[in-house]
């Protein structure tokens, strides 16, 4: 299990590490997406949920981005803590959401979570598939 804290600034915060080397600024968890996490799980009343990140094969893109709440972490899971809440992201989805920036995003379409992955060669107009 890797552990990610941010208490803001680019590169502050704590890091526990297992055997393999990861590089602390590989997914970005922003302050908007933090704080309707933290939003959510106090409606939930259930301090033990995550935001769980995950990929699957689908979408018109060929990738698509999938977004649940968890209360359990796998030994081999990537945790992001920021302002005491935490995302989660398996070990294959990882790898195609290194580098990317998971924010909270409100406007004319919507309320919803978005990913920014400098990985992804095309986006869907929806912005919910990708392609590498």
């Amino acid at each position: 299990m890797r552990v990610i804290e941010f208490y803001g600034g680019y590169r502050a915060g704590r890091i526990n590490m297992s055997v393999e080397t990861f590089t602390p600024t590989g997914l970005e968890f922003t302050h908007g997406a933090a704080q309707k996490v933290k939003n959510l799980v106090n409606e939930e009343g259930n301090e033990r949920l995550k935001l769980r990140v995950f990929v699957t094969g689908g979408g018109c893109s060929g990738f698509q981005y999938g977004f649940t709440f968890d209360e359990d972490v796998a030994e081999d899971d990537t945790i992001v803590e920021r302002e005491g809440v935490s995302l989660v992201v398996d070990p294959m989805s990882f790898q195609y959401l290194a580098g990317a920036e998971v924010d909270y995003q409100e406007g004319l379409e919507g309320s919803r979570f978005v990913i920014k992955n400098p990985n992804a060669a095309t986006t869907c107009g929806c912005g919910s598939s990708f392609s590498i």
